[in-house]
């Protein structure tokens, strides 16, 4: 009698731990039964993955999706549609919506709203407040809350520590890692008054300076080394910072953005206007070159998106008014399967820096690989796909990304969670069924 699995993912080249290999993995119960099935095995689906490469689900562990406050840009429910035809299985998202997510009310009023609404897994940050600081220690253990964060520089949101004091503090409070928004508030301000209304989009960058990034990244290293808390530093974006943060690894980790491994001063300012206005901010290719560097060497842990979005009247200002932020939840794959076309990493090292990588630093519970036993998570790539990323693809009722034009290579054919596919060929699938994800305490 032949063995019977609920799925059969068939003749794909499936990306493991261990290496690629032409093998056809079983599902039962929504996880990997099985990698090696026979050809006798029968399934109540099968998925012909002839021509494709199969991935482990990939994660966005840095996304903005605005809820409550603001669905006319971006919402649970629209921005996990995105992720999904964009290729990922599961989305983390920040807590500086409005109100922001800093008590425990507040977190279980935005699980209640996910709960039947959105399309992929979902993870949730809690933010560092002044006020609620003593509740930290509890709120990190919340079912499906990915880290605290901690905004050590000024951006969207009215979420903001920037003393060490206090810093200290947040840090004292808990044991998981801590993910931080790494600018120095203080060279913010000082350095504001240089700069006046209407400044080229350029500018951005040179207000939020690579001393801004480094200074504060530097600051946070002296203090989690003192208190002995993990550390993730999120959209690293000098080589100062990389440079530096390979003498830290034993307490921190590291993130870099699509963006800035993809876009670079001033060319994306001359093309992009306020649509390359970002915190922290597009810089020159000597730190894009450095951040590939740090892909290659193994120093990344993570790539994110940091999708942000705002209305296009919000982006359209003259610097500095113009709203700071880019969308990519749904552009995120594609771009970086470009990348593995063009050879700057492998689909292997891919994997890793968006699977492995987000399950790595934040503890997520069966997630991160295809292995027995494991969430049956896969994102389903054609490498030889072609196509032009356009503004008219984009889900978000934003409605716009910063790589509307770009011509990639490499692009998502199907989205599969907990064995069940979500997205095949453009069109989502059935009813939103995305639960919290899980973490280690």
């Amino acid at each position: 009698m032949s063995d019977f699995y609920d799925l059969i993912i068939r003749n794909g080249i499936v990306v493991l731990p261990w290496g690629e290999e032409r093998v056809d993995i079983g599902v039962n119960l929504g996880r990997v039964a099985r990698i090696g099935v026979t050809s006798a095995a029968e399934a109540g689906e099968v998925i012909d993955a002839t021509g494709l490469h199969v991935l482990p689900g990939l994660i966005d562990a840095h996304t903005h999706l605005r809820d409550p406050q603001q669905a006319d840009v971006e919402s649970i429910p629209s921005g996990t549609r995105g992720a999904v035809l964009g290729g990922l299985c599961a989305v983390f998202d920040m807590p500086n919506g409005n109100p922001s997510i800093t008590t425990p009310e507040r977190l279980q009023t935005k699980k209640d709203f996910a709960a039947t609404r959105s399309w992929c897994d979902l993870g949730l940050y809690v933010g560092a407040a002044r006020p609620t600081i003593d509740g930290l220690a509890e709120l990190e253990l919340s079912d499906g809350v990915c880290a605290v964060k901690v905004f050590a520089g000024s951006s969207t949101g009215d979420l903001l520590i920037e003393d060490d004091e206090t810093l200290e503090r947040v840090m004292r409070t808990g044991r998981r890692r801590i993910a931080y928004h790494s600018e120095d508030e203080y060279r913010l301000r000082d350095r504001k008054h240089l700069f006046h209304e209407g400044m080229p989009y350029a500018s951005h960058a040179e207000w939020r300076d690579v001393e801004a990034a480094f200074l504060g990244t530097r600051r946070l290293m002296a203090l989690a080394r003192r208190t002995g808390r993990p550390a993730h530093i999120l959209h690293v974006s000098t080589a100062e910072e990389l440079d530096y943060l390979h003498d830290y690894r034993d307490i921190a980790t590291v993130e870099v953005l699509l963006n800035h491994l993809t876009q670079w001063a001033p060319d994306a300012y001359d093309r992009l206007g306020p649509y390359a206005v970002m915190n922290p901010p597009i810089r020159d290719r000597r730190h894009v070159d450095a951040a590939w560097a740090a892909v290659r060497d193994g120093l990344v842990d993570v790539v994110g998106s940091d999708h942000a979005p705002h209305s296009r009247a919000a982006k359209e200002r003259p610097w500095p008014l113009c709203a700071a932020g880019l969308t990519g939840v749904q552009t995120i794959v594609p771009m970086m399967l470009d990348h593995v076309s063009a050879g700057r990493l492998s689909l292997s090292r891919l994997a890793d820096l968006m699977c492995a990588g987000p399950a790595r630093v934040y503890g997520v519970v069966g997630k991160g690989r295809i292995a027995r036993g494991y969430d049956a998570d896969f994102t389903l790539v054609d490498m030889k796909r072609r196509r032009r990323i356009e503004d008219s693809w984009i889900v978000s009722p934003c409605g716009w990304t910063p790589f509307a034009g770009t011509e990639v290579t490499g692009w998502p054919i199907a989205t599969v969670i907990r064995g069940q596919m979500v997205m095949r060929d453009d069109e989502v699938l059935g009813e939103p069924a995305g639960r919290l994800t899980k973490f280690m305490g």
